[in-house]
């Protein structure tokens, strides 16, 4: 038991969150890695949400609403950490989601499926009876998407995401939109729109915006992810970062 009172209580709750997906099987051991290297920038921008994340935020529901055909990719990290908020999110700006791995087995998507389903959601995509298709015809793991997912969408959320999943997405032509809290990752850098911030508050807050945002015309969406430089916002997000006090 964590009391309450103790400073790391949030950061330490997400932790368990990770050990005990990893002790059930679907999450992989280098998830516990890259979980601990989010948490670690985390702290350098004091577990708080930043004004570059917000305006991220705020274009990324923008380009997501304005999509065709909006998917979120989740893997085990994402489902550990935010499963009902992002079922919440994807209810909000009528998008898919789809179980996207790197480390995929049969075993692993078996037991995510099942826990999106057992959350409510029925229509999880990526699952071992799904029609899966090879982006730009690369057969791995990296590349597999869903028939009427990843693999048509226009515009793709993916939150924890590595970077040899994002690169091959943008040479598909698809619209990215990442959650990461490392504004140097390879993903961040490759991603349309890049929102460093923890998933457990951007995701809420996203759906939140999504609510605001739904009542805007076609034209104001448009502006606002037109006139948005992801490099520029990369950069203010850097100055976030706080070595000393």
């Amino acid at each position: 038991m964590i009391p309450k009172s103790h400073p790391r209580y949030e950061s330490l709750l997400l932790r368990d969150k990770i050990v005990k997906a990893a002790e059930k099987g679907y999450l992989a051991d280098s998830g516990m890695i890259a979980h601990g290297r989010g948490e670690a920038f985390d702290y350098l921008i004091g577990e708080k949400t930043t004004h570059p994340a917000k305006r991220a935020m705020y274009v990324a529901v923008a380009a997501l609403l304005l999509s065709n055909n909006p998917v979120i990719s989740v893997n085990g990290n994402a489902t550990a950490l935010a499963i009902d908020e992002i079922i919440d999110l994807a209810k909000a700006i009528d998008a898919k989601i789809e179980i996207n791995l790197f480390y995929r087995t049969d075993e692993r998507v078996r037991l995510i499926t099942k826990l999106y389903k057992d959350h409510g959601y029925k229509d999880i995509l990526g699952s071992l009876d799904d029609d899966i298709e090879y982006i730009n015809e690369i057969k791995n793991n990296r590349s597999s998407a869903s028939k009427t997912g990843i693999y048509t969408a226009d515009t793709i959320l993916i939150p924890l995401e590595d970077g040899d999943r994002a690169e091959i997405l943008k040479k598909a032509g698809k619209n990215i939109i990442t959650i990461d809290l490392n504004p140097l990752s390879r993903t961040s850098k490759m991603s349309d729109i890049s929102i460093m911030d923890n998933i457990v508050r951007a995701i809420p807050f996203m759906t939140k915006i999504a609510e605001d945002l739904k009542t805007q015309d076609k034209k104001f969406l448009m502006d606002m992810v037109n006139e948005f430089d992801n490099e520029e916002n990369l950069k203010e997000s850097l100055k976030q970062i706080k070595l000393e006090e």
